[in-house]
């Protein structure tokens, strides 16, 4: 896992049918500790914990910060072109 992402600042929040009810800010390591339970939400761990209406569910939220960080092959391999040329 990451550090970056698994030190990631969330807003942890209770989303029904009518309204988001703000529970409070953690990292995504905490937030991945909580027990899942129904409507249990958090924002997405790239946005501005807080701030952002981009919300997640537990598993996306592990997806998210499980997921490899290191650039695209094709992008690696366009900046050595670049460089040898």
């Amino acid at each position: 896992m990451d550090m970056r992402k698994r030190k990631a600042i969330v807003e942890a929040a209770l989303e029904s049918e009518y309204e988001r009810q703000a529970l409070g800010i953690m990292n995504t390591e905490q937030a991945l500790k909580l027990e899942d339970s129904d409507g249990l939400v958090f924002s997405h761990p790239d946005k501005e914990a807080g701030v952002t209406d981009h919300f997640v569910d537990q598993d996306e939220l592990r997806r998210l910060v499980r997921r490899p960080t290191s650039p695209l092959p094709v992008l690696q391999s366009r900046g050595r072109a670049a460089r040898s040329s």
